[in-house]
């Protein structure tokens, strides 16, 4: 069984004529950004198994079709009927599977609605009773990776540059995921609810520290970004607001190394 994903862009104003605008460039967004609109992305995500002939098992014009005309107008809907702030987001994203589903042969298994560049809302098929909320932090800190049990010839040829005495830094970026139930009026949890107990149980904690000396938790511990992942679930776990529970979290340590932890 495959799983193909595809992220679609556009841009609402709130005027239906942008729907009749010319598609030049829909790598970038259709319809296209006019004056100050809301740009958004849908990442819709299929399951099934692919023609031996073709190789295809959906084409993903066909995705970009379903999107446009049977995604966008749920947007469109909610958007006319309240004000952005006020939008049931667990309810919108029921409707947005939803409309998808059909034109799409029943394939699609997850649908992403992408806010801003670090914040999405996700539900999957085989729970709509719940959504994602997948948040991305920063924090900058310093670390030096060395264990004491190897000498420190060894430590040298493990570690290399890492291992530095006076220790260096990185910005740090992370992304919590959390599952959080919709209730009876399709709402969800709040991100800026979940924002403040991030902040004070990791940023706080972890924001311009020397982790191998500021922070308790790598006193005997590596702070290596497969032990901050560790740290970090550990920090969250069974802290989250609202009910929801820690489904994921990701730390990159650079744009080109990132580590992810879902538990035991």
């Amino acid at each position: 069984m495959l799983e193909l994903s595809r992220t679609v862009r556009f841009c609402l104003s709130g005027d239906p004529a942008d729907l009749g605008t010319p598609r030049h460039n829909t790598f970038s967004a259709w319809p296209a950004m006019r004056g100050l609109g809301r740009y958004y992305e849908l990442a819709v995500t299929c399951r099934g198994e692919a023609d031996p002939q073709t190789g295809y098992f959906i084409n993903i014009t066909q995705i970009d079709w379903a999107v446009r005309e049977h995604g966008i107008p749920v947007l469109l809907g909610a958007l006319a009927d309240e004000s952005a702030a006020e939008v049931p987001v667990g309810r919108l994203m029921h409707d947005l599977l939803a409309a998808l589903g059909p034109p799409l042969s029943g394939t699609v298994q997850r649908v992403a609605l992408v806010l801003t560049p670090f914040l999405q809302i996700a539900i999957e098929k085989q729970d709509m009773h719940s959504v994602l909320l997948l948040q991305q932090y920063e924090f900058s800190a310093a670390h030096r990776l060395h264990v004491p049990a190897l000498s420190d010839e060894e430590n040298r040829e493990v570690f290399g540059k890492c291992n530095n005495p006076a220790g260096h830094g990185h910005n740090y970026r992370v992304e919590v995921a959390a599952r959080c139930a919709v209730d009876e009026h399709g709402r969800s949890l709040d991100p800026a609810a979940l924002d403040a107990v991030v902040d004070t149980e990791v940023i706080q904690k972890l924001d311009h520290k020397h982790l191998n000396t500021d922070v308790p938790e790598f006193a005997r511990l590596n702070p290596s970004v497969e032990h901050i992942v560790r740290v970090v679930w550990s920090m969250l776990a069974g802290k989250l607001p609202g009910g929801a529970t820690l489904e994921e979290v990701r730390v990159w340590e650079t744009g080109k190394t990132v580590c992810a932890y879902r538990g035991e």
